[in-house]
């Protein structure tokens, strides 16, 4: 499988300057609508569980939202989340403007660490948002990101974005403190939206590897899937 994702020209890094519109008000409102388990979240659970393979671990969700993720993952997973707006109170929940506060839940160390849909909100913080994943980490660990291609055919960039970049500078950029071991579209859409029809669903819901020609321009999202470096 090649897990090089390739993409065209984009419009250049939006910076750090949006971050500042988009506090703990405006999410509040806006995690809500992600409160039921959409396409990505369900493949985002199917590859950490198969990273986990049944056994007892801990998971981080970084930019967690109202943490449905966890509504739909395997009872060994003991699940964290952190966002600037969680909507809970419970002990596994943290509130934390992430643009800004470090990536850290209590000292606390993780199996697996997910940022889904994540890093492109972080404004020009993004390498110091990595460093903080890694340092949450455990040795073996394994972090889980998506991260758009805006080299689809019609990307859509959505007002909130505040890191816009080429899916080939983000993956580098990764490089510098993790070791890409895979990496491939969550999904393939005509629209630059996850796929919501039945058979569209399903379909993407089984391929997991980039396909010549057609990834750089129908791949709406991309997983990476990623190790500590040595």
């Amino acid at each position: 499988m090649n897990d090089q994702p390739t993409a065209g020209r984009v419009a250049s890094n939006a910076g750090g300057e949006r971050t500042d519109q988009y506090k703990k008000d405006f999410w509040e409102e806006a995690n809500l609508k992600f409160a039921e388990p959409w396409y990505r979240l369900r493949k985002a659970a199917s590859v950490i569980s198969r990273l986990a393979g049944g056994r007892k671990c801990k998971l981080l969700d970084v930019g967690c939202g109202p943490g449905t993720l966890m509504n739909i993952l395997p009872p060994s997973i003991d699940y964290y989340g952190i966002d600037i707006a969680t909507h809970s109170s419970a002990a596994n929940f943290k509130d934390a403007d992430l643009a800004n506060d470090p990536i850290d839940f209590d000292g606390m160390r993780f199996d697996l660490v997910s940022a889904l849909g994540f890093f492109e909100y972080v404004g020009d913080s993004q390498n110091r948002k990595f460093a903080e994943i890694a340092r949450a980490l455990t040795g073996d660990g394994k972090f889980v990101v998506t991260y758009t291609n805006f080299g689809h055919r019609k990307p859509r960039i959505y007002e909130a974005f505040s890191n816009i970049q080429p899916l080939d500078e983000f993956r580098r950029a990764l490089e510098r403190s993790f070791t890409v071991e895979r990496s491939f579209p969550a999904s393939h859409n005509w629209k630059h939206s996850q796929p919501d029809r039945k058979l569209v669903k399903a379909v993407n819901m089984r391929v997991s590897a980039n396909i010549p020609v057609v990834s750089p321009l129908l791949a709406v999202d991309y997983f990476f899937i990623c190790s500590l470096r040595p």
